[in-house]
């Protein structure tokens, strides 16, 4: 949106006009709700935050309406303190669902809700992300914000309540169950820099269905974003090919005249938020019907998204090479592109899930039976693009992959309190689970990943030569690479939990789960308990253990990109340890291959094993005013046989001759290979410290104040590595299983500590919401340590400020990132592109201060 649209918008809504907002407490009005009721922890009863026996965070939907932000993932990472979103974090599919972490582990080691139901994870792996590499989490922006009356958020171990892989704790999100009204909204804002503009409009509705208590909750999103780059111009000497004349033994170079006037920010477009569109709805309904409520929840959602394919070198090295979509390079073939181009890595992603269930009593016992469906569905593809080896008869549009994940939940959940067993009520609650998963990656169109056997013709830069194999972006899926897997998992739960005393509670549960393939049995067990030993201070402590099966991508992902070369002249023509033809064309590629593959497990691979960890946790609240709320709580997490990728594992052509079991790999690629594949690889202790304070003054006739502060810190490090397979180290001595750059991004990648400060203001019809957040060091480890780039702790901002123009109307303004804080400069630029110069896991981002307008009207 440009800065005159935005003027627009409020002079518009100042006017009285219908689109407008309602009067929004803003980011921070936690402090409000202190006595909240929650559903998410305790098993059977409803507690308040202040009385739950474990850490547990309420974000209401105003407060996410306040926060200016336009995804759940953002908003999350604006609020929580122990949440961490990574600004671009790599490539691949990575920068559309970025990885996030909770309490310093992965995010597909929390467990995510929808009123108390699983919801499912997406089908796109973060393969090439550094942050999160490997997790297939659940995509929080596909649920439309404007549905959710509030998110829970549990920081603790919940495996023996939830499911076994809820290690870092549990995120459940309610939806609204309003009967009657709606409100409609608009947001509009921009960087301060002019670019990165973003819509969002959104649209719920409620009316009552019976007359006995029944609803239908109807909402919908729509936001879209434009891309956005902190690049630097290139610096490559030439974009299109000089004219070279050599007269009287002088050589004189000329460049072409078009060098004068080409965009040297065009190659630099991949550094920073892509385009992005994104349709999400939901529906929440419930029918109260004779002794039974039915029930049902539901969002479907669509998205599209591209962005610029960018060589972001994982070691953060300056890049001595060529860019592929430039003028003057091998695979820039001027009958196609003669200005060059930059390839688009596209996304068209379909999603949905529902759920059907009914509540009831019997016997005294209140029984919930629901089943729930889902599916992500995801098309990959490549625009403005080419594969030059196929010539200039090359599509420049490609298919490259399909990935779809489907998963079936049914459970039955059952609860009662015993009067007399014990001196207060025992609550009993049991359950049963099944589930049903489904992985699937299809193969791409056959020319985005096929070698053809092209050779430039004369009177053409780089003539005589071949170009560089695959598509000038990421690469098609092979019919190799295909595959599908299936898992069922069976679970049965108990949870008991009573008040000893007037003060004291302790609870305790158990699940085992069952799964199918190799993943085998698991149980896992909690014991929590609540003290409170003088009124308004209280002790509490859980332990507990849990268990994360490899997720089915883990197990069915694999991918591969071909490199190529000419063999040099004699006695040079050694090509990774072995000899080739001086001029013959060299084809190589990285694989990332599946563990249960031959080459695989020639090169050491062995079975995925589940995760297993125990969590401990202790803390203290504290009440000792009125409207006043301390928490502090401190955890050690210890998880074995995490699942990680392995190193790049770099194997040359004489050395792999010797080993017969790569027989394989050798017919297939016989100039040699770096493949990676996933394993459990590390061992690691996570320990970490969360404090909350709240309170609210009255101001009399100056309005209200309500102030909150929050601190996370967590620290994780590696406890024991494997040992790298013999067969590797018989291949090549220097190879290593788990890298220390690997080591590096899971133990120092994020941000240890984050500080969050906010203060809401609000008097009659005016409100005004001021944060801080100050996020800690990080580093982005290089491949060795001469390249590592530590990054200091950086404070940034945000403001909202809020009027009621009628009494349903509303308008905001409001600013993220205030004070247009960026990351330090490391130094280090890719010449070619322009870009790196801010790295790329800036836990808020890279694009610097951005300003909004809001408008929404009730009805």
């Amino acid at each position: 949106m440009k800065r005159s649209a935005l003027v627009g918008l409020l002079l518009t809504c100042a006017s009285g006009a219908a689109l407008a907002a309602e009067p929004i407490p803003t980011a921070d009005a936690a402090a409000d709700s202190v006595d909240g009721v929650v559903v998410t922890g305790v098993r059977g009863v409803r507690r308040t935050v202040a009385d739950s026996p474990a850490p547990i965070d309420v974000i209401s939907s105003e407060q996410l309406t306040a926060t200016g932000k336009t995804g759940l993932k953002e908003v999350l990472n604006t609020l929580i303190p122990s949440f961490n979103l990574p600004g671009v974090n790599g490539g691949g599919t990575s920068w559309t669902v970025r990885a996030i972490t909770l309490r310093g582990l992965n995010g597909d080691q929390a467990l995510f809700l929808v009123n108390g139901k699983r919801r499912h994870t997406t089908s796109l792996i973060n393969n090439l992300a550094r942050v999160g590499r490997g997790g297939v989490p659940v995509d929080l922006d596909l649920i439309p914000a404007s549905a959710i009356e509030r998110i829970e958020v549990l920081r603790d171990g919940a495996s023996a309540q939830y499911g076994s892989d809820a290690i870092a704790g549990v995120v459940n999100i309610i939806l609204k169950k309003d009967t009657q009204g709606g409100v409609f909204s608009y947001t509009g804002g921009q960087n301060y820099l002019g670019d990165g503009d973003t819509r969002a409009a959104s649209l719920n509705f409620g009316r009552a269905l019976g007359d006995e208590g029944g609803f239908l909750q109807l909402a919908i999103n729509w936001k879209n974003n434009e891309a956005a780059s902190r690049a630097v111009p290139s610096r490559a000497q030439y974009l299109y090919q000089p004219t070279v004349a050599t007269v009287g033994g002088v050589t004189t170079v000329t460049p072409d005249p078009r060098d004068a006037t080409a965009d040297r920010y065009f190659w630099g477009a991949s550094y920073g938020p892509g385009e992005e569109d994104i349709i999400a709805t939901a529906y929440n309904a419930e029918l109260p019907w004779r002794d039974l409520t039915l029930y049902s929840s539901g969002t479907l959602s669509h998205r599209s998204s591209k962005k610029v394919t960018g060589s972001f070198l994982p070691n953060l090295a300056p890049v001595t090479g060529v860019t592929a979509g430039r003028p003057l390079n091998r695979n820039s073939l001027p009958e196609v592109y003669p200005n060059g181009f930059n390839a688009l890595r596209r996304i068209f992603e379909l999603d949905w899930q529902t759920s059907f269930g009914a509540r009831g009593e019997k016997a005294g016992w209140a029984w919930d039976a629901s089943t729930t469906f889902a599916q992500d569905h995801a098309q990959l593809d490549g625009q403005n693009t080419l594969n030059a080896t196929l010539g200039p008869d090359s599509p420049t549009y490609f298919h490259l992959s399909t990935h779809q994940f489907q998963q079936w939940t049914n459970n039955l959940d059952v609860t009662r309190a015993f009067e007399g067993v014990l001196p207060r009520p025992l609550q009993v609650s049991w359950g049963l689970e099944h589930r049903y998963e489904r992985f699937l990656i299809e193969a791409g169109d056959e020319a985005s990943y096929v070698v053809g056997d092209y050779v430039i013709p004369a009177g053409q830069p780089f003539a005589g030569l071949r170009p560089n194999p695959g598509l000038s972006s990421y690469a098609g899926t092979a019919p190799e690479d295909a595959g599908s897997a299936t898992r069922h998992s069976y679970a049965a739960y108990l949870d008991v939990g009573t008040d000893l005393t007037e003060n004291w509670y302790v609870g305790a549960a158990v699940r085992h789960e069952r799964f199918t393939g190799d993943v085998g049995d698991t149980t896992s067990g909690k014991l929590t308990t609540r003290w409170e030993f003088l009124p308004g201070y209280a002790l509490r402590a859980t332990v507990s253990n849990g268990f994360r099966a490899p997720s089915l991508g883990q197990t069915v992902f694999a991918t591969s990109t071909i490199s190529g070369s000419l063999c040099p002249a004699a006695p040079n023509n050694i090509f990774r340890g072995g000899v080739c033809t001086p001029g013959e064309y060299l084809t190589f590629p990285t694989k990332v291959l599946r563990t249960d593959t031959a080459e695989a497990k020639a090169l050491g691979a062995t079975p995925l094993q589940p995760e297993t960890s125990t969590n401990y946790s202790f803390g203290i609240t504290a009440e000792p005013l009125p409207r006043l709320r301390l928490t502090l709580d401190a955890y050690q997490i210890d998880i074995d046989d995490r699942i990680v990728d392995t190193s790049n594992l770099d194997l040359s052509v004489t050395q792999l001759s010797s080993q017969p079991a790569l027989a394989g790999l050798l017919s297939r690629f016989p100039q040699g290979l770096t493949a990676t594949y996933y394993t459990n690889a590390v061992s690691t202790r996570t320990t970490g410290v969360d404090f909350v304070a709240e309170y609210g003054f009255d101001l009399g006739s100056a309005g209200r104040l309500n102030l909150n502060a929050a601190y996370a810190f967590n620290k994780t490090k590696v406890r024991e590595v494997a040992e790298t397979p013999a067969i590797l180290k018989a291949v090549n001595p220097n190879l290593v299983l788990f890298d220390r750059q690997k080591i590096s991004d899971l133990t120092v990648g994020t941000p240890r500590e984050k500080v969050v400060l906010g203060a809401v203001w609000s008097r009659q019809t005016v409100s005004a919401s001021l944060r801080a957040t100050r996020y800690g060091e990080y580093t982005e480890a290089g491949t060795s340590a001469s390249l590592d780039r530590t990054y200091s702790p950086k404070w940034v901002a945000d403001l909202d400020i809020a009027w009621d123009v009628r009494p349903n109307t509303n308008i905001a303004i409001g600013a993220n990132n205030l004070f247009d804080q960026y990351p330090d400069k490391i130094g280090i630029v890719n010449a070619d592109q322009g870009t790196l110069q801010y790295g790329l896991f800036s836990p808020f981002g890279i694009t610097g201060g951005y300003y909004y307008a809001r408008l929404t009207q009730r009805f």
